[in-house]
Order: structure tokens, then sequence, then C-alpha cells
């Protein structure tokens, strides 16, 4: 018993050894720890939410709107809304045709793993040439009224509505506080001293017996009794309590911003080799808005102006030599004259689409001065001609849906650091196209020149083109010159053309070493064309009239094909076997065979180990029979995700319960609705 006791009495003594010195731990240390542990927490939550994205931890993140939630551990755990459908997303037909993993949003190549906003609630991701979208997530406010602030996508509480917060980590005074509390402390001291010059008065002239009473009230206060307080003593002491408290905030405050100082010195990771860091720059001041008068319609965002949809017949004059961008869009404006840009000197972009702007009606100098222009804009217009003496500092010039009628071997010349031209819309051909034309172009690399009257490829090719765009031609055949000189061509695009099979060369394009995707939709193709590139990886064939896949016409293809679409032509069993797919079962990824006259499963599915996405939907299929999609003994080793069957004559009761053991979640696969007949 009595060792009981004892051991109980060690406990109490330990535990409250313990409790004291808890209760010792200075409020600065115990700030400093409390906010160490959410700042691990954040960082913890930071790292794992890359993780689920598959992406390294110096990926550079478009922010995600998210939103605390405290527990009573003092943690953080941080809501993060990833890419909800980045498991299953069902491919489309428009599927980038471009370099392996890359992803084409509106004309622009995002490269993979590129993250970015099209909106400011919306967030996507470049995956694997699949572009995810997440809608931001916004924490729900309480008050009665809320707004958007401009540039934000969450709404917050009305400036009207908006109380002062209460903040558990950080007390912090409110700004108009600050002053009234200097105000409140002066009138304290120059209280205290005409206290004390009263009292330095009152003991020279007190008498022996109020200094008697003064020493008894002395006396009462050591003997912790009750006294009666002097007049103006009280008002003194509350000054005294009220400069205190006020001190003592004031030693809050600034051990706070010592911690802030602290948790800013431990967050500054060393520089790093394999980091990338934004260089710390001030942004630069507006123009002054009182100098510049802009027509009526147009109005002023930092360097730009925007006059779009003004009603203006011609182009206002300006002077600004800060402007760096300027939209006219969508107004009357039919002529350039020599002076139209004398007042911005320093114009980087430069948007005139959608006018009435003739070839005759521009100066010849009318561009002349603009030294620094990159981007030109003329779509929409009357042109027959591109503008003469261009800036050499263009890098992307678009003239699309005009009516132009020729280029020379002077229409682009000096424009040697142009990237991208776009000549979609026109009446070009290989007829009024100088074979020259393109040779001073040094840096190209995006040409478009669809929904012209081309009926071949156009010669003279720039060596350093990747992209080319020839949909909505007259093209019939494909030569093997066409593409002797244009070694980093990367896309293709041909369709809605006249291409035969038989009018492709067998050396037009089988040894480009870049070509990795090809569209001949819409053409006149019966067979899907031999010879194709050896590093092919997309191959869109919709809407011919594709009636067989010769045998190993895949089989040269290195590391293989992963994108074949063959939606919407005439392929029939007897129209394909096993050695069809030969030197393809080990990339093919997605394979769409819809919209074709199948009757059964194409054989060879099962084999297919890299398949992800597979349509089969609104062919002539009636029995599913096992072991045609999945293989029993290698479920394992399927990545089958989505399966089309939709609009065939398939009896779904009678399908066997394993005839799809290999796709991983049921829901992924269309069976509804059937055809019956």
């Amino acid at each position: 018993m009595k060792i009981a006791v004892l051991f109980c009495f060690f406990l109490l003594i330990i535990f409250q050894t313990d409790f004291g010195q808890n209760e010792e731990i200075p409020r600065k240390q115990r700030r400093k720890i409390y906010h160490r542990r959410l700042r691990k927490s954040s960082t913890s939550h930071k790292h794992r939410s890359n993780r689920q994205l598959g992406t390294p931890q110096t990926t550079i993140f478009t922010p995600v709107a998210r939103f605390p939630v405290v527990n009573f551990d003092y943690g953080m755990e941080e809501k993060f809304e990833s890419f909800s459908s980045f498991p299953g997303v069902e491919s489309s037909y428009n599927v980038l045709p471009g370099k392996k993993g890359h992803c084409l949003v509106k004309g622009i190549t995002m490269y993979n793993k590129a993250v970015w906003s099209p909106e400011p609630c919306t967030t996507c991701l470049c995956s694997d040439g699949r572009v995810l979208c997440d809608e931001t997530m916004c924490h729900p406010q309480r008050c009665p009224q809320t707004v958007i602030p401009e540039g934000e996508c969450c709404p917050v509480c009305s400036a009207t509505e908006q109380r002062e917060p209460t903040n558990l980590l950080h007390k912090q005074l409110p700004p108009p506080q600050v002053g009234m509390d200097q105000i409140v402390r002066k009138e304290a001291l120059q209280s205290e001293e005409d206290e004390a010059m009263k009292e330095d008065t009152e003991q020279k002239t007190e008498t022996p017996e109020s200094r008697n009473q003064r020493q008894l009230y002395s006396e009462g206060d050591s003997r912790g009794g009750d006294r009666k307080q002097r007049p103006g003593e009280e008002r003194r002491l509350a000054h005294q309590q009220q400069r205190q408290g006020r001190e003592e905030e004031e030693e809050d405050e600034e051990e706070e911003g010592e911690e802030d100082e602290e948790e800013e010195e431990d967050e500054e990771d060393p520089v790093r080799g394999d980091t990338f860091r934004m260089p710390s720059r001030s942004p630069l001041p507006a123009p002054p808005r009182g100098t510049l008068r802009l027509p009526s319609g147009c109005s002023l965002s930092y360097r730009t102006i925007s006059c779009i949809n003004a009603l203006l017949t011609q182009i206002p004059p300006l002077t600004a030599p800060q402007i760096t961008s300027l939209e006219l869009t969508g107004n009357s404006i039919a002529s350039i004259p020599d002076e139209a840009f004398n007042g911005l000197p320093n114009l980087e972009r430069l948007d005139l689409s959608k006018n009435n702007i003739t070839s005759p009606g521009i100066g010849p100098k009318a561009f002349k001065l603009l030294k620094k222009l990159m981007r030109l804009n003329m779509d929409g217009n009357n042109l027959i001609q591109i503008p003469s003496e261009l800036p050499s500092t263009l890098e992307e010039l678009k003239i699309n849906e005009n009516n132009l009628q020729a280029i020379d071997k002077e229409s682009l010349s000096d424009l040697y650091q142009l990237v991208t031209l776009e000549l979609e819309g026109n009446n070009l051909s290989e007829v009024n196209v100088d074979p020259l034309a393109f040779k001073p172009l040094k840096s190209l690399a995006y040409l478009r020149l669809g929904k012209n009257k081309f009926r071949i490829i156009p010669q003279g090719l720039p060596a350093s083109i990747e992209e080319l765009y020839l949909e909505n031609n007259q093209i019939e055949e494909i030569t093997e010159i066409c593409f002797n000189h244009t070694r980093k061509i990367n896309v293709i695009v041909l369709r809605y053309n006249k291409i035969e099979e038989n009018r492709i060369a067998p050396l037009a394009w089988i040894n480009q070493e870049n070509l990795e995707s090809i569209d001949l939709s819409y053409n006149k193709l019966y067979h899907v064309p031999s010879y194709l590139p050896k590093s092919l990886l997309h191959l869109v064939l919709l809407g011919n009239q594709i009636e067989r896949i010769p045998g190993y016409v895949f089989g040269h293809m290195e590391p293989g094909l992963e994108y074949l679409y063959l939606s919407f032509n005439k392929l029939a069993d007897d129209g394909m076997d096993r050695v069809s797919f030969y030197g393809a079962y080990h990339s093919l990824r997605e394979l769409f065979l819809d919209h074709n006259d199948l009757k059964s499963v194409p054989p060879g599915i099962q084999e297919m180990k890299a398949l992800h996405f597979l349509r089969l939907n609104n062919n002539k299929i009636r029995n599913i029979l096992p072991e045609e999609i999945c293989n029993a003994e290698e479920d394992d080793d399927s990545n089958l995700e989505h399966l089309h069957l939709e609009n065939n004559y398939i009896k779904i009761r009678e399908i066997p319960s394993y005839t799809f053991s290999c796709i991983r979640s049921y829901s992924s696969i269309v069976l509804k609705p059937q055809n019956i007949k």
C-alpha cells in the first residue's frame, strides 16, 4: 500500500513539473513553434498535391483557390482541388496532332505537364496530349452581400458588409487606431507631467497636517487597506493602465514582426540549379491619364489602348510613347497613312483585324517607324497583297481571311525573325506564290495556308518549318521533293483535300525523323497509306472511304504508332487481320474504329497491352466472344480504361460476366443504347 501511494505521489510530482515547464515557455517561443507547425503542415500538403498530379516539385502551377481548416491540434489542413477528371478523361476526335504529349489549344502548342488558366476560374493541365480542366472551388461566404474583384473568380464580402476579422494567429490593430493611440499617449504623458508638477507644488506648499495626512494614505497603501484617491489621480491611473496595455500590445506586434522576419528567413532557400526563380521587378508605371486623350469607345489599361468595336473610320492620332499594344479590332478603318503610328514608336503588338483596310490604302512607310513591333494581326480585311516594308522585328504575322492574290519573292523580305505566318482564307496557289517567297524566313516554324487553292504542296518551304497546315485546299498528290529540305517538320495537316493513296510518293516522307503527326482526314483514301514516316505517332484518317488496313503497314515505325483514328470509313471484317496492326501492338494507346461496317471485334485487340481507349460504337457488331477484348490470364497487364460499344446490335444480357474483366472500371464501358433489327 505504501509503495502504491509513493508511486502515485511520484507521478503527481512529474506531472506538475512538466506542466510547469510548459507554462514557463515564453509566449514568443510558443508562437514560433505554432507558426513552424503551420508552415510544415502547409508544405507537406503542397508536396502531397504535386505528387498526386505526377509532377516534379519544381513545376510551376497556376494558383488554385484553397482555404485552410484550423484543427484543434494547431495543424493546418489544405483543401487542394486537383484535376478531378484526371484518371479517366475520354478522348475526342480532335486529339492534338503534334509532338508526343503536347496539346494544341487555340493554335498554341502546350508542352506536356504545362498548366495554364484560360479563364480566371479555370485551371487546365496538358497530360500526354489530353487537356484536363478543373473549375476553381471557392470558399462559401456568410456575409449578406458579396462581390467578385476584377481578375478574381471567388466572391468576397462587400466593403460595406466586411467586419473586422478575428484573427487567432495575429493580434493586429486597424491602421486608423494607430494614430489615435499616439494622440492618447501624448495626452497621457502631458497629463502625467502636469500631475508631477502639481505634486511638487503641493509638497512645497503643504502644511504639517497635510503632510501627516499624506503619510497616512501611504501607510494605508502599504498595509493593503482601502484609501480615497486624490482629485485627478483616478484619471492618471487610468492613463497609466491604458499606456501599459498599449505597451504590451506593441511588444506583441514587435514579437510578431520578428517572427515574420524569422519565418521569411527560414523560407528563403539558397538558390539551386534545379529550380527556376523569376527575377523580382517592380511593375512599370502606367502612362499618365491626364496627358492622353482617347477617342470615344476606347479604353486604357496599363500599356494597352483598346478601341474594339468603337465605330472608328480612321486610326486615331495618338501620342503615347509608353504604349506597347494597340487594339483596333472591329472598326471601319479603310486606310493607314504613313504618319498613322508616329506617336506610338514603342508598339510591340498591333491588332487591325476585322476592318475594311485595302492594299492601296496602306502608305508605303506606314509600318516603317515601328522598330519594336513583334505581332501584327490584319485578319478579316480587304488586302490583295502583303504590306510592304514590314519591320524586321516581326515574329508573328496574320493576314487570314483577306483577298491575297500573290506572294512574290520580295513580299516577305527581311522578316528573318518571323516565327508564325498565317495566310488562311485567301486566293493563293502554286501559280501565284513564288517558289522563293519563303526563303527569307529563316526562323519560320508555323505556317498556315489553309482555305486557299493549292493543288500541290508549296515549294521552297524553309528548313526551319515545324508545323504545316494545308487543310481545305485542292491538293491531289504528294511528290518526293515536297519535304526534301524540311528535316524539322513535326506536324502536317492535309484534311479536306483530294489525296489518293496511290498519289503519295513512296519517298515523300518515309525518311523524316521528326514527323510525328499526319492528318489526312476527308480525302479520297481507300486504303491506309503505305510508306508512312518512321517516327509517326498520330495518324488521323477520319471521313475517308478506307476499306482495308494493309498488313505490316505500321511495322517499320519506331518507337511505334500511338494514336490511330479511322472513324467514319468503310472498314469491314475482311478489311483487317492480325498483321494489319503488326508493329503497333506494343505502342497503340487509342484506336477509333467507330462508324464503320464491322460485324465483329477486330482480331488482335486483346494483344494491345498499351491500349487505353477503344471505340467500336456505331458498327454492326452482334456478338462479343470471350477473350476478344480481354485475356483472362493477362488481365493485370491490360491498360484499357474506356470502351464504347453502343449503337450496335449486341444483346447485352448474353454477354458473359468475365468478358470485360481487364477493364478497371465498369462505369467506363458504354453499351447502351443498342439497335434492334
